[in-house]
C-alpha cells in the first residue's frame, strides 16, 4: 500500500477524489486507522464511509457527503499536541458528552480501541461502541459509545 485516497461518492456512479494520503507523509499505521473509521470530519463537513476498496497499490475509501459537521460545546482541538482518542457517549439528548480522553503513542494504539465492539473506558467502565471518526479539523479520533445492550437514540 502506497497511499490512501478518499473519493466521494456524487451518484449516478460519479466519484471524485477528495482528499489524499501517502505512506510517505503519515506511515502504513495512520492509514490502517483511517480505514477503521466510520466518519471523517474535514474542512466542518461530516462524510460517512460507505465502502473501503483497493486498487494496485492504492487504498480507496468512498464516502458520502453528510452535510456541515456539527460541533458539541466541549470539542477542543489536538494539532502539536500529540495522538489521542476521545470517547464521547452516543446521545444527542447529552450532546455527546465526553466520558474520556486517552493519550496514545501511535497509530496502533488507536488500532487498538477502533477494532473493537466493547472498549474499557477509563475510570468508567466497558461500554458498546456504536461509531468511530477521524476528525481531521480537530486532530482526534472519536469513539462514540453507549451502554451494553442499550438502544440507540
Amino acid at each position: 500500500m502506497k497511499r490512501l485516497t478518499y473519493y466521494l461518492d456524487k451518484g449516478n456512479d460519479e466519484y471524485v477524489p477528495l482528499y489524499e494520503y501517502s505512506v510517505s507523509d503519515v506511515g502504513i499505521d495512520e492509514l490502517y486507522a483511517r480505514q477503521l473509521c466510520t466518519y471523517f470530519i474535514m474542512r466542518g463537513r461530516q462524510y460517512e464511509l460507505i465502502s473501503t476498496e483497493m486498487d494496485g497499490e492504492e487504498e480507496q475509501l468512498v464516502v458520502k457527503d453528510c452535510g456541515k459537521n456539527n460541533h458539541v460545546v466541549d470539542e477542543k482541538g489536538f494539532h502539536g499536541k500529540g495522538l489521542f482518542i476521545e470517547i464521547r457517549r452516543f446521545q444527542v439528548k447529552e450532546n455527546y458528552k465526553l466520558l474520556s480522553t486517552i493519550p496514545c503513542n501511535s497509530h496502533f494504539d488507536v488500532i487498538r480501541y477502533l477494532l473493537k465492539d466493547i472498549v474499557d473506558v477509563p475510570g468508567i467502565g466497558n461500554k458498546h461502541v456504536t461509531s468511530t471518526e477521524i476528525d481531521e479539523d480537530r486532530g482526534v479520533y472519536v469513539l462514540y459509545v453507549k451502554e451494553i445492550g442499550e438502544a440507540s437514540d
